[in-house]
């Protein structure tokens, strides 16, 4: 029997579709989650993998064939958790990772994204890396409480950016498990076929919600309170602030 791919993040957004396009590809699944019962999937193994806990990582990564790594916005220090994480799968003997990076990792390199790109080059796995634009899952998650109240507030400017489906991602990550050979040492950006602003973005939920919804430009500062309000902790404040100052700017 194969062995299987550990899946970081299992119970999220992403890492839920990695583990169902891998199972459509009858690739064997080892699901990392932090809290071991019960199981986050009928039918897929589960193994307890805190990040921030380096004892949990000899169990996970043993005897598998490979690491899916993502990185959550609560890890502000990757030395010691996700590097490490890798350093320990690559010794366990897995031979490829596909991480989930961020689009513009490669031209922005004190994002510590690109920083665990390095790493995991160096690592002796073969590696391919998913630079992903801004998520559709934004939507239903940390701008539904502003779209619920009708104006989504946001220090973008008039920016323009192109969204992707976490659905679309776990599809590419498969097909990097799957033939290794052809993807090891590519960098994919993955975005939608156009980018859009957020007053467009506005007028479509408005259409499809049944009620206005608008974009409202605010600063940093006014962003930062509101997101503090509908209780985002500080790590992602920090994420989503610099995330969408850059779309301000073009990048």
């Amino acid at each position: 029997m194969a062995q299987p791919i550990l899946v970081t993040g299992a119970t999220g957004n992403v890492g839920s579709e990695v583990i169902r396009a891998l199972r459509e590809r009858g690739i064997p699944v080892r699901a990392g989650v932090r809290n071991a019962a019960p199981a986050p999937l009928e039918g897929v193994e589960h193994v307890r993998l805190d990040l921030e806990d380096p004892a949990t990582y000899a169990k996970a990564v043993a005897e598998t064939g490979g690491l899916f790594l993502l990185r959550p916005t609560h890890i502000a220090r990757p030395g010691p958790t996700l590097n490490r994480l890798v350093d320990a799968a690559a010794a366990a003997g897995a031979r490829h990772c596909v991480f989930q990076s961020i689009e513009g990792a490669d031209r922005q390199r004190w994002l510590p994204h690109r920083k665990i790109e390095a790493h995991v080059e160096a690592s002796g796995m073969g590696w391919t890396f998913l630079r992903a634009n801004h998520f559709m899952q934004n939507l239903t998650g940390p701008y539904l409480p502003a779209i619920r109240r009708g104006a989504l507030r946001l220090p973008a400017g008039d920016g323009r950016i192109s969204f992707v489906d976490c659905a679309d991602l776990g599809d590419v990550a498969a097909a990097a498990f799957a033939d290794p050979a052809t993807h090891a040492g590519m960098a994919y950006p993955l975005t939608g076929t156009e980018a859009v602003s957020f007053d467009e973005v506005a007028a479509l939920i408005s259409r499809t919600a049944g009620r206005t919804v608008r974009y409202e430009r605010v600063g940093p500062p006014a962003y930062v309170r509101e997101l503090r309000r509908d209780g985002t902790p500080w790590p992602g404040v920090a994420v989503l602030t610099v995330l969408h100052l850059t779309v301000r700017r073009g990048v």
